[in-house]
């Protein structure tokens, strides 16, 4: 009944990473931090202003809480979609689409993102070629 419990793991603040998609992130809890192999949550903090890289998660699941603020999320083939959400709203990302949070709001927001993989850096691609979209959009 108790198998496990030697690897049960609490994550302090302070820890950060800075990750593929162009933010420092707070470490969470992860591959890296705890041992997680299925899924992983750590904080992305978007100054304003701040736009992530294009990219997708190839074969992974988001499903991302905007803690405070407000933050646009273009997604689609081409970026060509966007949803403004506000804190308290959540949005699931599906495996392979192409994304990238911009915070156009003014202020800084801070989102919580769970992935369902061990770390949010795996099955990372970044799309450059989208990031010249991005900046027109």
């Amino acid at each position: 009944m108790t198998a496990g419990v030697d690897n049960v793991r609490v994550v302090k603040p302070g820890g950060t990473y800075v990750g593929k998609q162009g933010f420092e992130y707070g470490s969470g809890a992860s591959a890296e931090t705890v041992g997680s192999e299925h899924i992983c949550m750590n904080v992305l903090p978007m100054p304003a202003g701040a736009k992530a890289k294009v990219h997708c998660h190839k074969g992974i699941e988001t499903i991302a809480y905007l803690h405070e603020g407000e933050c646009v999320v273009r997604y689609g083939d081409n970026v060509e979609h966007a949803v403004t959400l506000q804190a308290g709203e959540q949005i699931f990302m599906p495996a392979d689409v192409p994304h990238a949070p911009c915070n156009e709001s003014g202020r800084p927001c801070t989102w919580i993102v769970v992935h369902s993989s061990g770390s949010d850096q795996d099955g990372i691609v970044l799309l450059p070629e989208l990031d010249d979209v991005l900046a027109k959009a």
